[in-house]
């Protein structure tokens, strides 16, 4: 193996990104070397660039969905050879906060997330702790295994355990993109009913609805909540999600939500929304809910429901770039050219 590697990478400073030469990096006991077949590329990247995220490092290698073979093995590894074919945790506990240290890794207290305090998957090798590896089915294509990481997991996350869909209950999703669609998946695949998917593109609203929506309605319709209410027998939504994060967005779901129902913000900006008045909020009982992440286990269920055809993420794949073509493809994100669900990244 040569000593060196090419990688993306961002300067927090100039925020600019280029492809550099860097070194492979030296593997620690526990860690495992992965060659990277695919990366994704997300919203939570652009953020950095653009500083809406606070840079973590002054240089990191962006990239956090990620999936690859095992290129090499450090000391202390066990259950794991070169060659498995695996999805790469998009974080990693600290080991030392009061939580990691009573064994609670999943409840770290500081995690640290990839690409922004440790390298990512915008190159060629990444390193990546063994322990936080997911094994890839032979019939998973690695290109779908790598959006396990984040794209869908997040949303299963927050179906499943943030927002604790029940079977028949109605959920509402503002913003179908690259987060929202999996959510409309996913909460058919529970059993709620109906999905309504809300955004304001009408390629996006179709897609919805070819991907698992019920109904699919344009947030600048006048008479959405109503629309909401009667196909919900008065009721409005029990869980609604917010996929996009921007003050209209959160209001507009929330707004929908029916009494005792609950709001799950998963879309994120610098945006501030309100719940209105403390009387109402508490006279309706609603429930807001932040959402952020997975749990790594929940990756390893997707990688079953892919392989199994219980869910189909075939379309997910909306283009794949090389290291080279990364901007081009953060620009086409950031003007959603096309309407992608995610980009991905060849190295």
């Amino acid at each position: 193996m040569v000593d060196t590697m090419r990688a993306q990478r961002f300067y927090a400073d100039s925020k600019t990104i280029a492809v550099e030469d860097v070194p492979i990096p030296e593997l620690h006991p526990g860690e495992v070397l992965v060659k990277i077949a695919f990366c994704g590329i997300c919203h939570s990247d652009l953020s950095l660039i653009n500083g809406t995220f606070p840079a973590m490092r002054p240089v990191v290698t962006q990239g956090h969905e990620a999936s690859g073979t095992i290129a090499k093995l450090g000391p202390d590894v066990t259950g794991w050879k070169e060659g498995d074919r695996v999805v790469v945790a998009a974080g990693r506990p600290c080991m030392a906060c009061a939580n990691c240290r009573r064994g609670d890794m999943s409840n770290c207290l500081a995690i640290q997330l990839m690409a922004f305090a440790y390298d990512g998957g915008w190159a060629e090798y990444t390193v990546a702790q063994a322990f936080g590896l997911t094994r890839v089915p032979d019939n998973v294509p690695l290109e779908q295994a790598a959006i396990l990481a984040d794209a869908v997991s997040t949303p299963f996350g927050a179906v499943v355990r943030t927002g604790k869909v029940g079977i028949g209950e109605s959920v509402g999703v503002w913003g179908v993109g690259g987060v929202g669609t999996h959510i409309v998946q996913l909460a058919r695949l529970v059993g709620a009913v109906p999905v309504i998917a809300v955004d304001v593109k009408p390629a996006v609203l179709e897609r919805a609805v070819e991907l698992g929506a019920d109904h699919a309605f344009d947030a600048r319709d006048e008479r959405l909540s109503e629309k909401i209410a009667e196909l919900t027998g008065g009721r409005k939504l029990d869980v609604a999600f917010d996929a996009v994060g921007l003050k209209s967005t959160f209001e507009q779901a929330l707004d929908n939500v029916t009494v005792g129902g609950r709001l799950v913000a998963v879309g994120m900006s610098d945006e501030s929304p309100t719940v209105g008045p403390t009387s109402m909020f508490g006279l309706t009982q609603k429930q807001v809910l932040g959402h952020l992440g997975y749990q790594n286990v929940d990756i390893s269920t997707l990688a079953t429901l892919v392989s199994t055809g219980r869910l189909d993420i075939s379309r997910s794949i909306s283009e794949i770039v090389s290291l080279e073509g990364v901007s081009s493809g953060i620009e086409k994100l950031e003007r959603q050219d096309s309407n992608p669900i995610r980009i991905l990244v060849q190295p």
